[in-house]
């Protein structure tokens, strides 16, 4: 299973510092996080791209996806006026374009909060319209969506392999596919492997990390309550060879150098307990 570096816990520091991490401490690939000041899509289309270009050249680090920000600040599509819904869908298409460009496999994106005051048919109706049209600029760019699952704290809108099974069963589309960050299922007490079994070959990309119950916090490998070892030997035995990205966001932003080397070391002897 190849291992990635998440470059949302380096926005303190210059971009340049995640590509020399991913290479020297043996990282796979690189998922792109999509904030200023790193890789903004709107700043990307002005020519920053050159620069993820010229990073990618000179460490010879694979970008395997790219994650724009789109969680309310100031972009999420499942909340708001339809004006607000159609500029993050143009949003979102230009994020797909920039990740295309590049060579990414795919754009990942994750349904935010609908609002407290919105019925069940009525965020499906704007989820899955959205999701359609991302999935049909998709197809036209020949580009993948990657759609990820979110906590009950993030979202109230796709937060488990059920929410996801049934939002292909509405967009049925070989250029939309799933994901399994595994803090989710845990905190809600949902079966991570459940992804595998539900999602079965739209089960596209992972986020290992470790969590603690009650809440939402990403832990480095081993720090949490997740049974990391005993959850990677399932893994394994399912037969899964997609990749998976160490998500460490912002808890570890003060000195995300130290702990994006601890991370992979951690991972790698939990890998090797298996």
């Amino acid at each position: 299973m190849k291992i990635g570096l998440f470059t949302s816990g380096y926005q303190r520091n210059p971009l340049e510092h995640a590509f020399i991490d991913a290479k020297r401490f043996g990282y796979d690939y690189i998922e792109l996080w999509g904030g200023r000041p790193h890789a903004y899509a709107p700043d990307l289309k002005n020519g920053d791209i050159n620069i993820i270009k010229s990073l990618m050249e000179k460490y010879d680090v694979q970008i395997l996806g790219y994650t724009p920000e789109h969680n309310a600040y100031p972009y999420n599509f499942m909340i708001g006026s339809e004006s607000m819904r159609r500029d993050c869908i143009e949003y979102l298409k230009l994020c797909m374009d920039m990740g295309k460009e590049m060579g990414a496999e795919f754009t990942m994106i994750s349904p935010a909060h609908a609002g407290y005051g919105t019925r069940y048919d009525e965020m499906w109706n704007r989820l899955t319209t959205t999701v359609r049209e991302l999935a049909d600029y998709a197809e036209k760019i020949q580009h993948k969506i990657v759609v990820e699952a979110l906590t009950p704290y993030e979202t109230n809108v796709v937060k488990s392999a059920n929410d996801l099974a049934r939002l292909f069963d509405h967009v049925d589309s070989p250029h939309v596919v799933g994901m399994c960050d595994i803090v989710p299922p845990f905190v809600q007490g949902e079966s991570i492997m459940a992804y595998f079994d539900l999602l079965k070959d739209k089960m596209r990309h992972m986020h290992v990390i470790d969590g603690k119950n009650g809440e939402d916090t990403h832990y480095l490998p081993g720090e949490g309550d997740i049974p990391l070892a005993e959850l990677l030997s399932e893994i394994e035995a399912y037969g899964y060879e997609g990749a998976a990205t160490i998500e460490l966001v912002t808890s570890y932003i003060n000195e995300p150098r130290l702990y994006a080397k601890r991370a992979i070391d951690q991972l790698r002897a939990l890998m090797e307990r298996r």
